[in-house]
C-alpha cells in the first residue's frame, strides 16, 4: 500500500472525531437519531475546518446499517463501500472542475433512479460556489423538490457567491475557525499514534501557522518529518518554513520602538542573510507587536516561554498603546505594499526607516492636535473671555473648553464664531492686494492652521493658470504637511480662483534654503503669540 498523507490518514471517521465543531456535529447526530434528516445541507467555513469530512460522515451515517447514537459504524457493507469509494450511491463531485450545465444535468437524470444498495443516494458537491450561473439554475428545481431517496450536501468557503434561491433551500451550518487549543489537542493524538516527538513550543508554532485550519497543521507537521527524523522542536519548524528566530523579531521591534535605525537595519540584514522570507518576517513582526499590545492591555500572554515574556514586558514598558496600534497599522500597510513590489527588500528597509523616524511621528501627532484645535474653533463651541490686563496691552485670548457649548460675541475681540460666505466677496484684482485679504478671511473663518502657515507669504501670478504662493522665510516640515493636504489645497485654490475670476491652480514656492522645524506644541504657541490670535487650549 502506498504512502498516505497525514491529513488523509487522520481524517475524522465519526462526528466525535471532528475537531472544534460540536455545535454542528451534535445537531446532525440528533437529526439522524430522530429520523429528521433534511434533503439539502450547506456546510460553510474556512479551509481545513472539517466541512468535507463532516459531509462524508453524514452520508455514511444516514445510510449505515448499524448506526449508534447518530454515528456511522464504519464496519457494515455500506460504510466500508463508502470509505473505499466503491459505493456508487454516494457521489462526490468537485464543482471547481465540474461546474458546467451538463454536469448538473447528469445529476438531474440520475436522481430519478433508486439507490443500488444504500437507503439514500447522496450527492456531495464540494466548492459549490464555483458552479456557473446556468448550473445553479439547472440545480435549483432538483434541489427544491428532490425525490425522497436523494440527499444533497453542498460545501463551500464562500457562501456569499451562492444565489439566494440556493441558500434558502438548504439547512446552513457554519464551521468555526479552529482555536489553537483544539488544534494542539488533536496534534498530540496524531503525534502519539505516529511516534513523533514534538515539544510544546513546536506545537504552539504549528497551531499558530495553521491559522485555524486542522488540515494545514497536519501538512506542516508532515513536512517536519520528511527528513526521517521524528523529533521536532521550535528551531526545526522555523528553519523549515522560513520563520526568523524570535531573537531577530525582538531586536527589530526593539530598534523600531527606540527609533534606532542602525540596529533595525542591521537586524534585517542578519535575517535576510539567513535566507528568511520577508513576508514571513513581516507577519511575525505584526503578530509580535500585537502580542506586546495584548500584554500591555491585559497583562496576560500565551505561547511564549519565560525568557520571551520578559522581552515582551520590557518592550511593553518602553512604549504606549497608541504607538503600538500605529505600528500594527503601518506594518500591515507595508505588508500590502511589499506584496506587489518587485523590490521587496528596498521597500521593507524604507518602511522600517520611516517607522524609526521620530520627527515624522511627532509631526503627525502635532498635526492631529492642531487639527483638533481648528475643529473646535470652527464648531462654534467657543467661549470668549477678556483678560483685563492693562500693563502689557496683551490682546484678548480665546479659551476653548470641551464639552462646554457656550458662545459669547464681544466686539473688542477680532475673532468671529460665525462662518462668512467667502464666495460672495469682491476681491481686488492684483495679487499683492487680494492675497492678504484671502489670508485674513481664513483667520476670520476659524481656519487657524492655514492662517498661521500663510500669514507671512505672498502671492505671485506665474501665468494665466497658476498663482505661486511664495514663502520668503521658508517652509517648515510641519507647514508643508499642513499645506499639502488635499482639502487645504482645494480651499486655497477656490479662494484664489474667486479672486481671479477664473479657475486657477496654486504652486508653493520655498524662497529660503534653511528650514526651521516645529518640534512641539510650544512652537505653535510661540507662533500664535507673535500674531494677533493667541489662544490657550483646555483639553
Amino acid at each position: 500500500m502506498g504512502y498516505t498523507a497525514l491529513y488523509r490518514k487522520f481524517r475524522p471517521m465519526t462526528f466525535s472525531e471532528v475537531v472544534g465543531q460540536d455545535h454542528i456535529t451534535t445537531t446532525l447526530k440528533n437529526q439522524i437519531i430522530a429520523g429528521r434528516v433534511g434533503h439539502a445541507y450547506l456546510l460553510n467555513g474556512g479551509r481545513g475546518t472539517g466541512k468535507t469530512s463532516s459531509a462524508k460522515i453524514l452520508a455514511r451515517a444516514i445510510n449505515c446499517l448499524n448506526p449508534k447514537d447518530g454515528e456511522p459504524c464504519n464496519e457494515c457493507e455500506i460504510c466500508k463501500g463508502a470509505i473505499s469509494g466503491s459505493l456508487t450511491d454516494i457521489v462526490e463531485m468537485d464543482a471547481a472542475s465540474n461546474n458546467s450545465v451538463e454536469d448538473i444535468r447528469s445529476i438531474r437524470e440520475e436522481v430519478n433512479f433508486l439507490p443500488t444498495k444504500a437507503k439514500y443516494r447522496v450527492y456531495i458537491i464540494d466548492e459549490v460556489h464555483m458552479l456557473s450561473t446556468g448550473a445553479f439554475n439547472a440545480l435549483l428545481k432538483t434541489l427544491e423538490e428532490p425525490p425522497e431517496h436523494v440527499k444533497f450536501i453542498l460545501a463551500t468557503t464562500e457562501p456569499q457567491k451562492l444565489p439566494a434561491t440556493i441558500l434558502s433551500r438548504c439547512q446552513r451550518f457554519d464551521f468555526k475557525r479552529l482555536s489553537n487549543e483544539s488544534i494542539i489537542k488533536r496534534l498530540k493524538v496524531v503525534c502519539q499514534e505516529s511516534n513523533i516527538e514534538i515539544t510544546e513550543g513546536a506545537l504552539n508554532i504549528v497551531a499558530t501557522l495553521s491559522d485555524g485550519a486542522m488540515r494545514d497543521s497536519l501538512s506542516i507537521l508532515e513536512r517536519c518529518i520528511q527528513d526521517g527524523d521524528n523529533k521536532i522542536d521550535e528551531t526545526k519548524i522555523r528553519n523549515l518554513v522560513g520563520i526568523p528566530e524570535i531573537t531577530y523579531i525582538y531586536n527589530i521591534t526593539k530598534a523600531i520602538i527606540n527609533y534606532d535605525v542602525k540596529n533595525a537595519l542591521q537586524s534585517i540584514d542578519e535575517v535576510v542573510n539567513e535566507g528568511k522570507e520577508l513576508n514571513n518576517l513581516l507577519w511575525e513582526m505584526i503578530k509580535y507587536v500585537k502580542d506586546i499590545l495584548v500584554l500591555k492591555s491585559s497583562g496576560r500572554i500565551e505561547l511564549y516561554n519565560e525568557e520571551e515574556i520578559k522581552g515582551l514586558e520590557e518592550l511593553s514598558n518602553s512604549t504606549d498603546q497608541n504607538r503600538l496600534l500605529k505600528l500594527i497599522y503601518k506594518l500591515s500597510e507595508l505588508e500590502n505594499n511589499i506584496k506587489w513590489s518587485t523590490q521587496k527588500l528596498i521597500m521593507f528597509q524604507a518602511g522600517v526607516i520611516n517607522l524609526c523616524n521620530k520627527q515624522e511621528e511627532s509631526t503627525e501627532n502635532l498635526l492631529e492636535r492642531v487639527e483638533k484645535i481648528e475643529k473646535y474653533l470652527r464648531s462654534g463651541n467657543v467661549r470668549v473671555q477678556a483678560n483685563n490686563v492693562q500693563t502689557n496691552n496683551l490682546p484678548n485670548r480665546v479659551t476653548i473648553e470641551s464639552p462646554v457649548i457656550k458662545k459669547t460675541e464681544t466686539s473688542s475681540v477680532g475673532i468671529q464664531t460665525k462662518n462668512t460666505n467667502i464666495s460672495t466677496k469682491k476681491y481686488p484684482e492684483k495679487s499683492e492686494e487680494y492675497w492678504p485679504q484671502i489670508v485674513s478671511d481664513l483667520k476670520q473663518n476659524g481656519k487657524i492652521v492655514l492662517y498661521t502657515n500663510l500669514m507671512n507669504s505672498r502671492a505671485v501670478e506665474l501665468n494665466d493658470m497658476t498663482v505661486g504662493i511664495e514663502f520668503p522665510n521658508g517652509l517648515t516640515s510641519f507647514g508643508k504637511t499642513v499645506l499639502e493636504k488635499q482639502e487645504n489645497i482645494n480651499e486655497i485654490s477656490k479662494l484664489v480662483s474667486i479672486a481671479c475670476g477664473k479657475e486657477m491652480q496654486i504652486k508653493y514656492i520655498d524662497k529660503s534654503v534653511p528650514k526651521q522645524e516645529f518640534n512641539n506644541v510650544q512652537d505653535i504657541q510661540n507662533l500664535a503669540n507673535g500674531s494677533d490670535i493667541p489662544f490657550n487650549v483646555v483639553e
